[in-house]
């Protein structure tokens, strides 16, 4: 109960540190509503990034979370001290996104882990830095996958490291970087009256996490958050066209935390960085020398926490061999570790792959360039309006067409043969470039929505905003239509998200948790004990080492092996190789062998390996039951 009120009070003055932020942001840089929570969450993560970098990482997570306080205390001192009430001025629209993502952030606080990539990496690597208060080293044990970058797992410990380290709190923290996303997107809209446009765009997000469904929010991958947080980049550089000075200034945690996300986030802020170069190119601000002297210093801070990354990469972790390390040998021989069958195979796989109309990107794809069509001979012949959506089509094509050839040599060049040939991993990285590429159009259509009305807002009064009766009729069954879309989408995701928590108790890490339990340990001090976990191999669960990960995530274990048949001939001397036999799963034949030979029932449960004799004697081994 004590640890409860603890850990309640401290999310609420985390609350508060990040409120201050928001109104220090708001107040002295002057940036739109919809861009502050983006920018705040992303500084907040690279500052924390940077800490850990330099083995600083408590420190700087307290620094930031008590500027924040004073922040806070600072602004609400200066209201009472005016005696102003405190008031705040809320839109439709910001009261309908707070209620739509608290429900949302509601489920999250109710929701486990459950995705095997969770225990593979991103969870544990958590772990791993909330107990030790640091980066991992190169002898980390408990994590394969040491070159994943740690910008999103900086602002998970951050928030965690106030508010609690359970997985709810977790996947709470990562919420709040999707929201914040979104919620950044609408800065797009510039009549704010036109509730059209939002009710279109709402549509148009919702309609991304139908293409999000092999991802989902409700784990810690981080293939969302790549092209979101791109699409954000796109809308500060549109808005900020003529106010280049403020576009630099947003661009540099957002664009910095992107290149931390993942190995491949460089390429999605590349991508959001051309595109600000564009806007620069296009519009052409004076002075132009100056501009470009600040887009260009912009560009390059942006790039300093990959730059560290990469120095910490070469100076901590010299020699340790990392996923996807991609040597000169290797790009001179593009068979290297791969036969030209393999190579032949991987590619024809890879081409079915992309065009199965069956997958949700490929038929996203299909289903964008139709709609993209239709809608520019509509209003070519009935509107007589010019948009441009299929420039942006056409753009969006490029960057598709190169991001699948990036891709397919990852496959040849870089990744493990076994993963390769059956294209491992495809479905998350086509759907996060399919979300760029729909997220794209559906931001230009929006602009070019805007652009279409008759009566700019604010020129007239409110009343005659319409050219017509019945063109306002038209715009009323629209709002109706598209906010009846989103809803429909947004519900289906919700009960989704739902459906897979109530079946939380039928996966394998509620057994795992159900026996094992989630353990944390003073000083991040490593369980150095050997076990030997036991289940039935369906879906893979053990030969696809989805167990074993489970059981280092659970136990903070870096020995951990995984069988799912005993062999009565070799069971003692199996046995005798391991501290402990945990049951995660039992049938009839492991209970048989278990009793026969070691007395024990063999239901679910851990037992204590004590093993005698050996070197000349008879090996006995001794099962004990754990409580």
């Amino acid at each position: 109960m004590m640890s409860f009120i603890v850990h309640a009070v401290m999310a609420i003055l985390l609350l508060c540190s990040m409120i201050g932020y928001f109104k220090l942001v708001g107040k002295k840089l002057k940036l739109l509503p919809e861009f502050v929570p983006v920018f705040v969450f992303s500084s907040i993560a690279c500052v924390v990034y940077i800490g850990g970098i330099f083995n600083l990482l408590l420190p700087g997570a307290i620094l930031v979370f008590f500027v924040g306080l004073i922040s806070f205390a600072y602004f609400l001192s200066k209201t009472c001290l005016k005696k102003e009430c405190i008031h705040f001025k809320i839109t439709f629209f910001q009261a309908m996104f707070f209620i739509g993502s608290m429900f949302f952030l509601y489920l999250l606080s109710i929701s486990k882990l459950t995705h095997y990539d969770n225990f593979s990496h991103w969870a544990i690597a958590l772990k791993v830095i909330l107990s030790t208060n640091a980066f991992p080293t190169a002898a980390s044990e408990l994590i394969d996958f040491k070159n994943y970058p740690l910008g999103t797992t900086s602002f998970l410990y951050y928030i965690c490291r106030f508010a609690g380290h359970s997985q709810a709190v977790m996947l709470i923290g990562q919420g709040l970087l999707i929201f914040a996303c979104f919620y950044g997107i609408f800065g797009i809209i510039k009549e704010k009256k036109r509730f059209l446009l939002y009710g279109f765009l709402g549509a148009g997000c919702s309609v991304l996490s139908f293409f999000n469904i092999t991802i989902r929010i409700n784990n810690l991958l981080v293939d969302f958050i790549l092209p979101i947080y791109t699409l954000v980049l796109f809308v500060i550089a549109y808005r900020y066209k003529d106010c280049m000075k403020k576009a630099c200034i947003c661009t540099v945690p957002i664009a910095g935390l992107l290149m931390i996300v993942k190995n491949t986030g460089t390429i999605y802020a590349g991508i959001g960085l051309l595109f600000l170069v564009y806007q620069w190119l296009k519009n052409r601000e004076k002075p132009l020398l100056k501009t470009g002297i600040m887009l260009l210093s912009s560009i390059s801070a942006s790039f300093l926490p990959y730059v560290l990354w990469s120095f910490h990469m070469a100076v901590s972790f010299q020699g340790v061999k990392n996923k996807f390390d991609v040597s000169a040998d290797t790009l001179n021989n593009a068979s290297a570790g791969k036969s030209g069958e393999d190579i032949n195979n991987i590619v024809t796989l890879f081409v079915k792959s992309a065009l199965d109309l069956n997958t949700r990107p490929a038929l996203g794809v299909l289903a964008f360039h139709v709609a993209v069509i239709l809608t520019m001979i509509f209003t070519i012949t009935v509107l007589k309006k010019k948009w441009n959506l299929w420039k942006a089509l056409i753009a969006l094509d490029v960057v598709l067409i190169s991001y699948y050839l990036g891709i397919l040599a990852l496959y040849i060049f870089s990744m493990p043969l076994d993963e390769a040939i059956r294209l491992a991993g495809f479905d998350r990285y086509a759907s996060s470039i399919v979300v760029l590429f729909a997220g794209g159009l559906i931001l230009c259509a929006t602009v070019d929505i805007e652009n279409t009305f008759y009566y700019r807002m604010n020129e007239v009064p409110d009343y005659r905003a319409f050219k017509t009766v019945e063109s306002k009729d038209r715009y009323q069954k629209g709002v109706i239509g598209v906010i009846g879309v989103s809803m429909a989408l947004l519900m289906s995701e919700y009960n989704g998200m739902y459906t897979i928590q109530k079946g939380y108790e039928t996966t394998l890490p509620y057994e795992v948790k159900a026996v094992t339990g989630d353990r944390w340990y003073k000083k991040g001090d490593v369980d150095q004990s050997k076990y030997l976990f036991y289940a039935t191999d369906r879906d893979s669960q053990v030969t696809n080492y989805y167990m074993q990960y489970l059981g280092k995530y659970m136990l903070y274990a870096p020995h951990v092996d995984g069988i799912c048949a005993f062999y009565e001939d070799n069971m003692t001397n199996l046995l005798s190789g391991y501290d402990y036999l945990v049951m995660v799963e039992s049938d009839t034949p492991a209970k048989y062998l278990l009793k026969k030979h070691y007395g024990v029932t063999g239901g679910e449960g851990i037992y204590k390996i004590i093993t005698s004799g050996g070197e000349g004697a008879e090996k006995k081994v001794e099962l004990v039951p754990q409580t």
